[in-house]
């Protein structure tokens, strides 16, 4: 019987251990300058806690936007939550690490992709984002609605 060191599995848990890291630095200092993220995450994992309204909505997948506004970030071990607003209407989120398929920072074009093994990819491909289109900076959050997009919206 030979054992195999599984890469993929363990450059997953890294690439999660630097998202948990970055938002943690969030958390403490809040987002600098231009930086935003695009999270996606998958509606159907077990532990996310999404409101009722918002999984009808989106029964497989989701795509949130953290940049003006949010509230009560708060990061764990196996997963962060956060208020966002969705059209005027605070909504909590708890998003698991591994309920997030994409994270990405169209600020700096920095992205990570995670994929399944049932999706024939090895999980590391950048999603190559271009600059988003809202480039305000400042230090203290406004209100915006959070938007839900696509990311192809942001690929070259």
């Amino acid at each position: 019987m030979t054992r195999d060191i599984d890469y993929g599995n363990l450059m997953h848990r890294a690439m999660r251990g630097l998202i948990k890291t970055v938002l943690q630095d969030v958390a403490d200092q809040g987002l600098p300058g231009a930086h935003h993220f695009f999270i996606t995450f998958d509606t159907t994992h077990e532990d996310v806690n999404i409101a009722d309204w918002l999984r009808e909505r989106y029964p497989a997948e989701m795509t949130v936007v953290m940049q003006h506004w949010y509230e009560n970030l708060e990061i764990g071990d196996e997963g962060f939550s956060v208020t966002l607003n969705f059209g005027d209407q605070p909504e909590p989120l708890y998003i698991p690490y591994d309920a997030i398929k994409t994270f990405v920072d169209p600020s700096v074009e920095f992205g990570l992709r995670f994929e399944n093994a049932d999706d024939g990819s090895d999980g590391d491909d950048d999603p190559d984002p271009g600059k988003g289109s809202d480039e305000k900076t400042g230090d203290k959050p406004h209100h915006a609605d959070a938007e839900i997009v696509s990311l192809d919206r942001f690929r070259k």
